[in-house]
């Protein structure tokens, strides 16, 4: 009975076009605010749990800290988002401005929108289900060793 089941294609093709696929959707709903739902994510994070060093956030973001350098700097040259001066002399600290943080809300209205219609579009169970499963693979592929790596969205 074990072989009856196999899979079949590419696991990471599959989550490549869903994660496309659900990027669109998003992004559909956030564009109106001038911000990706990839800036809206970073521009959360940094709201939730700024000031911070760029190591840190890069961490809990599971981004290189090249992808995380690229990545605020639409966010530093809007006013949203701060660098500055760190614990030592040898490092950043990244903050949100008040500017950063009323846009971070006025996104996150049209974030709550574009998950009630994937919910909708999905069924609420499917998505739970989704969350679950996703959940559980992370864990399993995340390095054993690592608690920065225990926090989800």
């Amino acid at each position: 009975m074990a072989d009856a089941v196999k899979p079949q294609g590419c696991t990471n093709l599959k989550l490549r076009q869903l994660s496309r696929a659900v990027t669109r959707h998003y992004d559909a709903y956030v564009a109106p605010t001038g911000l990706k739902n990839t800036q809206y994510s970073l521009l959360s994070h940094i709201v939730r749990l700024g000031p911070l060093r760029p190591t840190d956030l890069a961490q809990r973001m599971r981004l290189d800290a090249s992808t995380l350098t690229r990545n605020l700097q639409p966010l530093v040259a809007a006013g949203w988002v701060e660098l500055g001066p760190g614990e030592d002399a040898r490092s950043r600290s990244v903050a949100a401005t008040d500017a950063g943080r009323a846009k971070r809300a006025e996104a996150q209205k049209a974030w709550k929108h574009a998950q009630l219609a994937l919910n909708a579009r999905l069924g609420d169970e499917r998505v739970v289900a989704l969350h679950d499963l996703l959940d559980d693979c992370l864990t399993r592929l995340d390095p054993p060793d690592d608690p920065e790596h225990d926090d989800h969205e």
